[in-house]
């Protein structure tokens, strides 16, 4: 997956470690070695990402072949600022969009998918369970869906459809 095996040595012992500490996480209900091969997938694509933004350029090879200097361009690490505003609107609209879920709704949305809590400890916070919680959050994200698309295919523009949400369960 990475291309490198001092990148995959790397990445293996990242996920070993990361495994040898959440292994109370492990919650049995696939193998062992599902587990560990998912969390090194993941460990794997994180590494893939960060690399991606770290592109290296050698500093000591500036002439070509026949010895005259040719300069280097280096990738510009500023923020684009096309990107910038569409990543805020994007996240505006989230907001607005989280705004028309119900209370019960918008909360299990919150712990699970934003704050990056488990099901089991979104169930413990919100006093609910696990189903429950799943539910909820499945739900959350459909209501999501309806209300961010349309805006989403009008040629890339994010805008709200301040209409009644669809609910797919009735």
């Amino acid at each position: 997956m990475l291309g490198s095996k001092e990148d995959a040595e790397d990445v293996t012992q990242d996920v070993l470690l990361k495994a040898l500490a959440r292994l109370h996480q492990f919650r049995r209900e696939s193998a062992f070695g599902t587990w560990l091969i998912q969390i090194a997938i993941n460990e794997a694509r994180m590494r893939k990402r960060k690399l991606r933004h770290g592109i290296m350029f050698s500093l000591t090879n500036g002439a070509d072949d026949d010895g005259a200097y040719v300069p280097k361009d280096f990738a510009d690490w500023r923020e684009i600022p096309s990107e910038a505003l569409e990543r805020s609107e994007i996240r505006e609209s989230l907001a607005k969009a989280l705004t028309l879920l119900e209370e019960h709704y918008r909360l299990a949305f919150i712990l699970r998918d934003v704050n990056e809590l488990s099901i089991t400890e979104t169930a413990n916070i919100l006093g609910i369970t696990r189903g429950a919680v799943k539910t909820r959050l499945r739900r959350a994200r459909l209501m999501l869906r309806d209300i961010l698309s349309p805006g989403l295919q009008q040629g890339g523009q994010v805008g709200l459809a301040f209409k009644e949400v669809r609910k797919p369960w009735e």
